[in-house]
C-alpha cells in the first residue's frame, strides 16, 4: 500500500519538534492535502495540539505498547484515508526504554514503519558546530532513515552557508530554517506540558507559524521526500464484538481529555457507543448508560469546581454502589477518592467511592511504561494475563489497589495497583488496548450483562 509519511524527529527533548510539527500540519492543511498525524511515544498532548490543528484524530504508535505488525496496521488503518502522514518523535532521535537500547524510540518507529526522518536541530548558539552533531546522527546507526535536516533557531544571515555546507559535506538535504518568532512560542506549565484548552489566541499563533514556515520551508522537497516511500504491508487485524450495543459514558472536558483515541475508536468497533459527559458541567451521568470510561487529565486544576458539583459526584457514587462496570485511570482514579488535593494543597471531597485520599507529591511517581500482570481474576483480567501500560502523575493515592502487580523491565521494579473486581478497573496506569484485546472486550462484555 502506498501510504506517503515522514517524520519529524530531534536531537534532544526542547528542540522545536512539537512547534514545528504542528506548523507543518497547519500550513500543509491551508494547502488543502488531507493530512494524518501520529505520535511516536505514549505522550497525550501532542496528538491534542495535532487533532485541533487539522481537524481529526490524531494517534500514538508506540512499538513498547505494540509489535511490529499492530504498529504498522495502525498507522495504515489511518493512513490509508488521507494524503500525507506527518510522525512527531519523541525525545532525542534514538532514545528509547532505557540508556542501553533504542527500544520504544523515533528511530525504531521509523524502520518498523520505513519512514524517511527530517532531523530538527536546535542551533540556537552554534555555527559550524551543527555539522558534526548531524554527522554523528547519521553515522551512529547506518539505517538511521534521516535523509533531511531542519535548523531551528539560526540566523537568517548565516542560514545559506550552513546550508551549503551541510549539503556538500554531508550529502543530507536541508529543507530550511526556523527563526526564533517569540509571538508563536507555545510555553509549558503544567506538569512540563501545556494543553491546547490553555493557549491563547491558538490558532492565530499558528496561522502564524505556518504562514513564516512557507517562507523558510522547502515544501516541494518535503512532499518529494514523503511520497518516494516504499509500500507498507501489514496483517489485518481481527477485532471481536461483542453481541449487542452497550452504551458507555465517556468523562471528556477539561478535566478529563487524555485517552488514547484508538482506545476510543477500538471500543466502537467492538461495538459500543460512547456518550460523552462533563463531570465539571452536567448534573449527572447520562441517561440509560451501561457502563463508565474515567480518563485522565487535570481534575486537580479543577478540583473545587468537581467537588461543587455534588450531583454529578452522587450521580456517579449511587451507579458505581449499585454495580455499573467502570474503568478509571490516573485522573479519573483521583476522582473517585474520597478527596483530592488541588495544586495548592487544599483537600476537596470527590466522589467517595475509593476509600482514600489523593496528594501532590513533590516529584514524578512511578513515572514511565509498564507491564501489568493480573495478581487474580476480575472483569478485565484472567490471573497471569497481561497489558501494556504508561504512567505519568505527581499525585500519589493512600489507596492505590492491588489487582495487578506493575513491573518495570527497565530498571526492574515492580509494584501492586489498581482496584479490580468483578465490576471495576481503577488506578493510575493509562493501558494502551491494543496491547491486550481482551481488556476492553472484557469490560464491554460485562457492561451488556449488568
Amino acid at each position: 500500500m502506498k501510504l506517503p509519511r515522514i517524520m519529524f524527529a530531534a536531537t534532544a527533548s526542547g528542540s522545536g519538534k512539537t512547534m514545528i510539527t504542528c506548523g507543518i500540519l497547519k500550513a500543509l492543511v491551508n494547502r488543502g492535502q488531507r493530512v494524518a498525524s501520529f505520535k511516536c511515544g505514549p505522550d497525550y498532548i501532542d496528538p491534542m495540539f495535532h487533532s485541533r490543528i487539522i481537524g481529526a484524530k490524531s494517534i500514538n504508535l508506540d512499538t513498547f505498547f505494540t509489535d511490529e505488525n499492530t504498529t504498522r496496521y495502525l498507522f495504515g488503518k489511518t493512513a490509508k484515508e488521507v494524503d500525507i502522514s506527518i510522525f512527531e518523535g519523541v525525545m532525542g532521535f534514538y532514545d528509547g526504554l532505557s540508556a542501553r537500547s533504542t527500544k520504544a524510540s523515533s528511530y525504531e518507529l521509523a524502520k518498523i514503519t520505513d519512514t524517511p526522518v527530517i532531523l530538527i536541530i536546535n542551533c540556537k548558539g552554534m555555527s559550524l558546530s551543527i555539522l558534526p552533531i548531524l554527522q554523528g546522527f547519521l553515522e551512529y546507526k547506518k539505517d538511521s532513515q534521516i535523509v533531511g535536516v531542519v535548523l531551528n533557531q539560526i540566523a537568517k544571515s548565516i542560514y545559506p552557508e550552513i546550508k551549503e555546507q551541510i549539503e556538500l559535506e554531508l550529502s543530507v538535504k536541508v529543507l530550511g530554517y526556523v527563526p526564533y518568532v517569540k509571538e508563536v512560542v507555545i510555553e509549558s506549565r503544567h506538569l512540563g506540558l501545556v494543553t491546547p484548552y490553555e493557549i491563547e489566541d491558538y490558532h492565530n499563533k499558528l496561522n502564524k507559524l505556518a504562514q513564516i514556515l512557507e517562507e523558510t520551508i522547502d515544501f516541494a522537497s518535503l512532499l518529494q521526500l514523503a511520497d518516494n516511500t516504499s509500500e507498507l504491508t501489514y496483517e489485518e487485524i481481527n477485532i471481536p464484538k461483542v453481541m449487542g450495543e452497550p452504551y458507555i459514558a465517556v468523562a471528556k472536558d477539561e478535566a478529563f481529555c487524555f485517552y488514547y483515541e484508538d482506545n476510543l475508536e477500538l471500543l466502537k468497533r467492538m461495538g459500543a457507543r460512547l456518550i460523552e459527559f462533563s463531570p465539571l458541567r452536567d448534573e449527572k451521568l447520562p441517561d440509560h448508560i451501561q457502563g463508565l470510561l474515567l480518563g485522565g487529565g487535570y481534575p486537580e486544576l479543577y478540583a473545587e469546581h468537581l467537588s461543587k458539583n455534588e450531583s454529578m459526584r452522587n450521580s456517579i457514587l449511587v451507579a458505581l454502589q449499585n454495580g455499573m462496570p467502570c474503568m478509571a485511570e490516573c485522573g479519573g482514579f483521583m476522582y473517585l477518592h474520597r478527596s483530592m488535593e488541588d495544586m495548592e494543597g487544599h483537600p476537596y471531597p470527590m466522589v467517595g467511592f475509593i476509600d482514600g485520599e489523593t496528594y501532590r507529591t513533590e516529584h514524578l511517581n512511578r513515572f514511565g511504561y509498564v507491564t501489568l500482570s493480573a495478581n487474580k481474576n476480575q472483569m478485565i483480567a484472567e490471573k497471569d494475563e497481561s497489558i501494556k501500560a504508561h504512567e505519568f502523575h505527581y499525585y500519589e493515592s493512600s489507596s492505590c489497589g492491588e489487582a495487578f502487580t506493575a513491573l518495570k523491565s527497565s530498571k526492574n521494579k515492580q509494584w501492586n495497583c489498581i482496584h479490580g473486581d468483578g465490576q471495576l478497573a481503577m488506578g493510575f496506569p493509562h493501558l494502551f488496548y491494543y496491547s491486550n484485546l481482551n481488556i476492553p472486550y472484557r469490560f464491554l462484555k460485562r457492561c451488556i450483562e449488568s
